[in-house]
């Protein structure tokens, strides 16, 4: 059996922050990692690019995350800040640039750079990580307080004064996120909200929105209605048609709730094509486009304003012809035009799943650990970080600042639990 200050579960983002700062602590920290290499998401975030993080300030970035969510990261996102963040990278070699939606890449492009650079200077702090070395089973020895067995495969267990779970959710499975750590915290009768696919695509089986593939939006707002008409979630960002439905920032910031709802529940998926034009200033369009002479189409309305593919769906959605003259159209008809520009209803069935999905939604419940250390209640020396929690926010870099947040947390103090610096 061997023994360790700290075993990290997880060498991705929240992990490896983890490590490294529990390391700069004075701990004697072992990384875990189940896969042949570090940061396999990070290699694969951003499309290779890695959105590591916002130009947001701390409280703008919180919000983000719901009610919830802002209470419980406001302190790490205090200790760690975005701008805390970039400066940080910075000073290990790689300067980032900002982009728009408030985004952050390296200047290079390189996700690799990212990964590199944070896995070099957590072994330069004297981290040992180790490859191919799954956790099949954690154990919390009874009556000896803060102290830990990690079974591994092979002769040898692990021994821990403490552990750090930040293994990752179920998202991007083929990087090795498959939910693992969803059973450690089961066994140990912790509170999980239901996991479930966020930031992940939609699917829509409507032969119209399939047929619009290609077709973008750069800026539209989505609203997703309960029941009652009222929006339940709303986001003002780019959306994407796609042979197998909807894709882009938009929808996939709405995703998770959209998860949430079930896999047959009705979803009421609506859309603003034009957020800065307001009812009144399109009716008054109308009404001036129906007095010109020539008998000019209403759908004149729209040209320049959105892509003309479009123009069929919105037709159809209000029951009017593509080609009916403004002049001929009823006070009803000219709303109904209206309305389907304001909210235009987009079918959607569901989400394209885990496969798909950037992050998981869901996980450890908040209430069950102190957002000031990341330790669990009731569990000395167990600390979770990363995507394991309850936390998912929008795209652009906001996950992976919640992930680097929560593991420097985690790190600093798990070192402190048992060093007292």
């Amino acid at each position: 059996m061997t023994g360790h200050d700290v075993v990290v579960v997880g060498a991705g983002a929240a992990g490896l922050m983890a490590a490294l700062e529990a390391a700069r602590g004075g701990a004697r920290v072992l990384v875990i990692e189940k896969t042949p290499r570090a940061g396999t998401k990070i290699l694969a975030s951003g499309g290779t690019h890695c959105n590591l993080t916002t130009t947001l300030e701390p409280r703008a970035a919180a919000r983000l995350f719901g009610k919830q969510g802002e209470r419980f990261l406001r302190g790490p996102f205090q200790a760690l800040s975005p701008k805390a963040l970039r400066e940080a990278f910075s000073d290990w070699g790689v300067p980032t640039r900002s982009a728009p939606l408030e985004k952050i890449f390296p200047v290079s492009g390189r996700a690799r750079d990212v990964r590199d650079a944070l896995l070099q200077v957590t072994l330069a702090a004297g981290a040992e990580v180790r490859y191919d070395t799954p956790l099949l089973e954690l154990v919390q020895q009874e009556g000896s307080g803060s102290s830990w067995t990690l079974r591994c495969p092979g002769d040898e267990d692990l021994e821990a004064s403490a552990v750090i779970l930040a293994a990752g959710g179920k998202s991007y499975p083929r990087t090795g996120t498959t939910g693992d750590g969803y059973g450690w915290l089961q066994s140990l009768g912790l509170p999980l909200v239901e996991p479930r696919p966020s930031l992940v695509p939609l699917r829509s089986n409507a032969h119209w929105v399939q047929e619009l593939a290609g077709v973008s939006l750069p800026d539209c707002e989505l609203f997703l209605q309960q029941a009652k008409g009222e929006p339940a979630a709303r986001r003002r960002r780019p959306l994407l048609f796609t042979h197998r439905g909807l894709s882009g920032p938009g929808p996939m910031d709405l995703s998770g709730r959209i998860s949430a709802l079930g896999d047959h529940a009705q979803v009421d998926l609506r859309a603003d094509l034009l957020p800065d034009i307001d009812r009144e200033s399109l009716r008054d369009e109308l009404l001036a486009l129906a007095a010109q002479p020539g008998r000019p189409g209403a759908t004149r309305l729209l040209k320049g304003k959105v892509p003309r593919r479009l123009l069929g769906p919105i037709c159809a959605a209000c029951d009017i012809g593509p080609d009916m003259a403004a002049a001929a159209l009823t006070r009803a008809q000219r709303h109904g035009l209206i309305e389907a520009i304001k909210r235009l209803p987009l079918p959607v069935e569901g989400t394209l799943g885990y496969d798909q999905a950037e992050v998981t939604a869901g996980g450890l419940a908040l209430d069950a650990l102190d957002s000031r250390t990341m330790q669990v209640h009731g569990h000395e020396g167990l600390f979770v970080c990363g995507e394991l929690l309850d936390l998912d926010g929008p795209i652009g870099g906001l996950n992976f600042q919640a992930a680097f947040s929560t593991g420097y947390m985690a790190g600093r103090a798990a070192a402190r639990s048992f060093t007292g610096k």
